[in-house]
């Protein structure tokens, strides 16, 4: 199943990729409704470089939902002034969720605000329903 959902924001392209890059923000964006301990590298690094970090995921803090790699990609992307357009990828997977496929795109506007648009594909065998409605909470709330 997938999940694309876009949302504006009143800062430049370059300022929502900084935040984006650093790892205390996942936890923002997702607490209370899931919470993420870090296993390997424990702490989790400062910013996201790419490479494979291993977390345990609670829902509500309490329910275990095993443990899940985080799986970082930060391809290529020519930025041009007028024209700023970062991505990054979490092509992730774990106990419950085989795949976990986060692209995050971030996009100048025509009036120079920000675009930033998720899309992920969710598959969990029986439990994909309950995950993709996860994904579609996550970043609504956001």
């Amino acid at each position: 199943m997938y999940v694309r959902i876009t949302s504006e924001f009143d800062c430049t392209p370059e300022r929502a990729w900084t935040e984006l890059l650093r790892t205390r923000l996942l936890e923002y964006v997702v607490r209370p409704l899931v919470v993420f301990e870090p296993l390997d590298p424990d702490p989790l690094p400062t910013l996201w470089s790419e490479g494979e970090y291993l977390v345990r995921i609670r829902l509500l803090g309490r329910l275990p939902l095993g443990t899940h790699t985080i799986r970082i990609g930060i391809p290529t992307v020519e930025t041009t002034p007028g024209d700023q357009r970062y991505q990054l990828r979490d092509d992730g997977s774990g106990t419950l969720l085989s795949t976990w496929d986060h692209r995050i795109t971030i996009e100048e506007t025509a009036d120079g605000r920000t675009r930033y648009t998720d899309a992920v594909e969710v598959r969990a065998g029986l439990l994909t329903p309950l995950f993709w409605l996860l994904a579609q909470l996550l970043y609504r709330y956001r």
